[in-house]
């Protein structure tokens, strides 16, 4: 099918093979990086992925607005599908927003158990057999460590793999420890497999592995996000 090669030929591949296989199932990953560097298109495209591969993905958003995570999945998938040349684009569209679905929550108005209860409903009530669950606009600066660990219990309870975004905020105090580490998930390091800093470079941002599970970090990838088409190439 076309998605499967879409998939075969995806730069994410290369993710993978320089995190032995990315988070897989019960674990949990985090993309960090300033604002406006480019968080959620790779989440977005991490998500895009999943759905061409034919996995259900669950988009849990802590945003205002849903229609502007809709905006950024239509934004990817264009940008593949021009890319790729997908003669298909409209078909293929629609077939995967049928395994894609986007909850909203406040994080100040609802606690990180009903967040899960709500989800793991949705997956075994509402039978949506979600494999991946993309986590945006969660404050990490507020969040306790006890919220991570929820969430690393459940990813491994349900056999989920759990993306997160977490905006690194300028204080005037360092963002990063000395091992690349951003600061504000120091604090969540035993709950977190997989950590991945973006970098701003002039005409490309910079994907950077500073913790993979209990292996050595890869550093640098040979990935780099496109600012003009926010694709990862």
């Amino acid at each position: 099918m076309v998605k499967t090669a879409l998939s075969k030929r995806s730069p994410l591949r290369i993710l993978e093979e320089y995190t032995h296989g990315g988070p897989g199932a019960g674990a949990t990953a985090v993309l960090a990086s300033p604002k406006g560097v480019g968080k959620t298109a790779c989440l977005v495209h991490i998500a895009t992925e999943k759905l061409f591969q034919g996995k259900p993905v669950i988009h849990v958003s802590y945003a205002s607005r849903v229609d502007h995570i809709i905006t950024w999945y239509e934004d990817i998938f264009k940008g593949i599908a021009r890319r790729r040349r997908l003669r298909n684009a409209p078909a293929v569209r629609d077939e995967i927003i049928r395994k894609r679905v986007i909850m909203n929550f406040k994080q100040d108005g609802m606690g990180t158990e009903q967040v899960l209860r709500s989800v793991e409903a949705m997956i075994t009530f509402g039978k949506f057999p979600a494999e991946t669950v993309i986590v945006d606009g969660y404050d990490f600066g507020l969040a306790a460590s006890a919220d991570l660990r929820k969430f690393k219990e459940f990813a491994r309870r349900l056999g989920l793999e759990i993306w997160f975004s977490a905006s690194l905020r300028e204080t005037g105090r360092p963002l990063y420890e000395a091992d690349g580490m951003p600061c504000v998930l120091a604090d969540h390091r035993d709950a977190l497999d997989l950590v991945i800093t973006l970098h701003a470079r002039g005409d490309h941002v910079e994907l950077r592995v500073v913790k993979d599970n209990d292996h050595p970090a890869a550093g640098v990838l040979p990935l780099k996000l496109d600012p003009k088409t926010l694709l990862i190439a």
